[in-house]
């Protein structure tokens, strides 16, 4: 599913003009964007949350040339989905069906 396709469906269950959904969420994104960007954490009850995760200080090696690097500890933006989202997905008949084939 594509961010147009999300839009068309929010458009279509709410009654919402489409260039309304869709500068609503742009500004969702940038808004997480920016918080985590800042350093803050954003959490969103019953989905999940937007987390900053610390990844260590760390040697790497580029084989090929046969050198070393150090790459310095930096935080990459993480999802962490919450327990309701994942019991839904579990519960999902439509995924249970495409696991059976």
């Amino acid at each position: 599913m594509t961010k147009a396709d999300v839009i068309a469906q929010i458009s279509e269950k709410t009654g919402v003009d489409k260039g309304d959904v869709q500068q609503t969420l742009e500004s969702f994104f940038t808004v997480v964007k920016d918080s985590l960007s800042d350093g803050e954490n954003l959490y969103v009850r019953g989905f999940g949350s937007f987390i900053n995760k610390k990844r260590a200080r760390k040697v790497a090696r580029n084989i090929s040339k046969g050198t070393s690097m150090i790459i310095d500890e930096h935080f990459v933006p993480s999802f962490k989905p919450a327990k309701v989202f994942v019991e839904q997905v579990k519960e999902s008949d439509k995924l249970k069906a495409v696991a059976e084939k």
